[in-house]
């Protein structure tokens, strides 16, 4: 049985303008002009923070938020992703403080030195 869903390689930026457009043409939101750099470095974020699995669920309510905030009002749609955005980033720069840091310390037998791992046979 063959996979349907053949893994891809990275896409250029054309492959993702022209997806963005075929995606918003077939939703209906000719309007709408995506910020592609804003949504991969939020996706990017979310899954150092969260991991891999957090990229697709912030890029998802961040929409919805902004799509609701734009829609009561609030502002532009781009105003709206952009202060969701912002809430989405700042969430997971709590994260990033809040994750424990293994230690490192100079004496440590897995820790490099101050130059490096120089001392070690690696």
């Amino acid at each position: 049985m063959t996979d349907p869903s053949p893994i891809r390689s990275t896409p250029s930026e054309s492959d993702l303008a022209h997806w963005t457009r075929q995606l918003t043409q077939a939703l209906q939101i000719l309007d709408l002009d995506v910020d592609r750099s804003l949504v991969a470095d939020l996706a990017a974020r979310s899954t150092a923070s969260g991991g891999p699995a957090s990229a697709p669920l912030t890029t998802f309510v961040v929409g919805y938020a902004a799509g609701l905030a734009a829609a009561t009002g609030s502002g532009p749609p781009h105003q709206a992703v952009s202060r969701a955005a912002d809430v989405a980033l700042q969430v997971c720069a709590q994260a990033d403080a809040n994750t424990p840091r293994p230690a490192t310390a100079p004496d440590a037998p897995d820790a490099p030195d101050a130059e490096g791992w120089l001392s070690t046979a690696q």
